[in-house]
């Protein structure tokens, strides 16, 4: 058992002086790239062979700076109408086109108007009935007041025809509110668009007989429209602080991917007077001209709201921005033409493209906008301007990296 030990150590002992043998012959190799790598020399001390990374580079700018709320809006018609006779009957003609505009006052729709038109007719005649009847009641009337000055009727009598001259007078008066009634019900068979607006499609089509709950068509009102939109109660003071001035606050609706505005113009109309506990959010509500119809009723759109206008603010372009563990920072050009990481605070978006700083930079720092990948704190920089396209190496750059890189080789 002891000389099986013996000979296992022997075989360690033999590995490890090989392994160590082997080490030792490729070390001067090995160490002088490593060295190389390291410290970036091309041979002589204190000369870095590395050259500047091409990056794109951005001084830190001062402006105003419009602050804008955004939202997810929904478009909603300024009004809208579902046209309903007032009357039943047959539907004879529609004289609108779906999908068209119609002015207040329009005839949408015509139906049969004979059973009113013989009511009105009978009306009239009723009160031309009792017009006579008074007529002649007071005439009556007349000549027994005469004859009760003699003596010849009795007053008894001559109160009866008082009453019965007003009963008539009474009947004529009911005739006239059954005229006026009569002709409302014969308007109403002409079916009036009551707003400005854009026909929808219709409901029913001509020859069938309607009733007061037959929809014939809706209306929508679209110059102007209004967009409806909620923002979180934190908000709520800005919201209200800025509209304080009496003027409406500017509003804008964007596309769904917050590309482009889509309509301008809009104003604040109507901040809501409560909060939804059950979302944590208020309503308001904006106006638009929509003069070219860029709004429709039921469409979702991005609305940005304009609360607040920063002056001199430091503006950077979006991209120049990076993400860490510690919070944003940005890559800073230094005098020498190193870079350092500098953390900066956000203080929120301009426009697409750019954000304004809160702190971490001052106006006229050189921030890096492209490039960032290749970059870590210390790297050496060609600075470019933006589009700007790096300057081709020199045959004797190209010939002094060809030299590094051979120097840099494996030795065997």
């Amino acid at each position: 058992m002891s000389r099986f030990w013996k000979i296992a150590l022997i075989v360690v002992a033999v590995i490890v002086v090989a392994g160590v043998g082997f080490r030792l012959l490729h070390k001067p190799a090995g160490a002088a790239s490593t060295q190389a790598a390291a410290k970036g020399k091309d041979g002589k001390d204190g000369k870095d062979a590395t050259p500047p990374v091409p990056v794109t580079v951005v001084p830190v700018a001062k402006q105003n700076v419009p602050v804008y709320l955004t939202a997810l809006g929904t478009v909603q018609a300024l009004n809208t109408v579902t046209v309903n006779p007032q009357v039943p009957g047959q539907l004879l003609s529609l004289d609108f086109i779906e999908g068209q505009p119609v002015k207040k006052g329009q005839v949408l729709a015509q139906i049969d108007p004979r059973t009113y038109q013989a009511a009105y007719d009978q009306a009239v005649a009723k009160q031309r009935q009792d017009q006579a009847l008074l007529a002649t009641a007071k005439s009556n009337l007349t000549r027994s007041q005469d004859l009760a000055a003699k003596g010849y009727i009795s007053k008894q009598d001559l109160d009866t025809l008082r009453n019965t001259a007003a009963q008539y007078q009474a009947a004529v008066a009911a005739d006239a509110a059954s005229i006026r009634d009569s002709q409302v019900q014969l308007n109403y068979t002409r079916v009036i668009s009551p707003i400005d607006g854009l026909a929808g499609i219709r409901g029913v089509d001509p020859g069938n007989v309607i009733t007061t709950s037959t929809a014939i068509v809706t209306l929508t009102q679209l110059h102007p429209i209004n967009v409806m939109f909620t923002l979180p109660e934190q908000n709520l003071d800005l919201v209200r602080a800025a509209a304080q001035g009496g003027a409406g606050l500017e509003v804008a609706a964007l596309d769904k991917t917050d590309a482009h505005p889509i309509a301008a113009g809009g104003v604040l109309k109507v901040i809501d007077n409560q909060i939804d506990a059950s979302t944590g959010t208020f309503r308001l509500k904006s106006e638009f001209p929509n003069t070219k119809n860029e709004l429709w009723p039921g469409q979702f759109v991005n609305v940005r709201l304009l609360v607040n206008t920063v002056s001199g603010g430091l503006v950077i372009p979006a991209q120049a921005v990076q993400r860490g563990p510690d919070g944003d920072y940005v890559y800073q050009v230094q005098a020498d033409s190193t870079v350092k990481m500098q953390p900066v605070m956000v203080a929120g978006e301009v426009g697409d493209s750019q954000v304004m700083i809160g702190s971490g930079l001052k106006v006229g720092d050189r921030v890096v906008t492209e490039g960032q990948f290749r970059l870590k704190p210390g790297s050496k920089v060609n600075a470019l301007k933006p589009g700007e396209v790096p300057a081709a190496p020199t045959a004797a750059e190209l010939d002094k990296a060809k030299k590094n890189t051979k120097g840099g080789g494996r030795r065997h």
